[in-house]
């Protein structure tokens, strides 16, 4: 029975948790693991540990290159709206990008964001110092990947939680476009200090490696692909996917396993790459599988 197939029944199971649920896991637990660690229970050992997984010109000089990943774990336990504003902006943003993404290429979107911004605050600090810490830098990252996808589509949550915003995330871009560099010109660079170490140089950084991210791999399905540079061939990648996903067959000859057999490799597609990586004739075959289940 082709209700029998998993793709078909409504208790499809999910395969893979979601990439936003484990970087909201992570957020969390790291969270409670500092405060944990700055807790007087472990005193200056809790302290140097989680001085070592900050982002600091001085850790970058001796060769701790983890900071780039780690630094995106920690938050400031003094002021608690600085992991609530990641979490609210993970949530909010995240759960509009990553269906476009895939789960992978998500992951790969905010590690890039993040280290990016890392990147960009060492340079603009290496000679005032100083640290770092937070995901802020991924989570303008995911923003502009939105942006740049859909400019003009609606985001609403609840300003202070009580009440309703409509915002566009192309305004929304622009205006921290124009407020970041203001900022980084006026304080950052000069080495004065700004209020609630804000740090424009992270976040464009971050919205940088988002355009990058839209601009060369996913507009253009990787760097071997992009208008503006060409590979010899025998470098260029062919994604798997598109190795085992055979050309749709005209809807008059394809026989129902056929059609299950070539569901199942474009459902794998959805999960690995989003559903803005389908072509049409993918999507128009999805819609004659779910014609076929409701002749059945």
């Amino acid at each position: 029975m082709l209700t029998d197939h998993a793709y078909i029944r409504s208790d499809y199971p999910r395969r893979n948790t979601s990439a936003v649920v484990w970087l909201l896991a992570s957020l969390v637990a790291a969270f409670v693991i500092e405060l944990v660690l700055l807790s007087p229970w472990f005193g200056s050992s809790g302290t140097g540990l989680v001085s070592q997984l900050a982002l600091t010109v001085r850790g970058v000089q001796e060769g701790h290159v983890w900071v780039f990943l780690t630094h995106g774990l920690l938050h400031s336990t003094g002021n608690p709206f600085h992991v609530l504003a990641a979490v609210l902006g993970l949530i909010f943003i995240g759960r509009e990008v990553e269906p476009l993404l895939g789960r992978r290429r998500f992951f790969a979107a905010y590690i890039s964001a993040l280290i990016t911004g890392g990147l960009a605050w060492t340079a603009v600090h290496w000679v005032h110092g100083g640290v770092y810490i937070g995901a802020s830098a991924a989570v303008l990252g995911l923003l502009t990947v939105l942006a740049l996808f859909y400019p003009d589509h609606e985001i609403k949550f609840l300003l202070f939680f009580l009440f309703p915003v409509t915002v566009r995330p192309k305004y929304v871009i622009g205006v921290l476009l124009l407020l970041n560099l203001f900022l980084l010109g006026t304080y950052e660079i000069p080495g004065k200090p700004i209020i609630l170490n804000y740090s424009p140089a992270a976040h464009l950084g971050g919205m940088m490696a988002g355009w990058i991210y839209f601009r060369y791999f996913h507009v253009n399905n990787g760097w071997d692909r992009a208008s503006s540079l060409k590979l010899p061939t025998w470098l260029q990648r062919t994604s798997q996917v598109e190795k085992t996903i055979p050309s749709p067959t005209p809807k008059s000859a394809i026989s129902s396993a056929d059609l299950r057999a070539q569901a199942d490799l474009i459902l794998d597609k959805i999960n690995s790459h989003g559903f803005a990586a389908l072509t049409d004739d993918e999507k128009r075959l999805l819609d004659e599988a779910k014609d076929l289940l409701s002749r059945s």
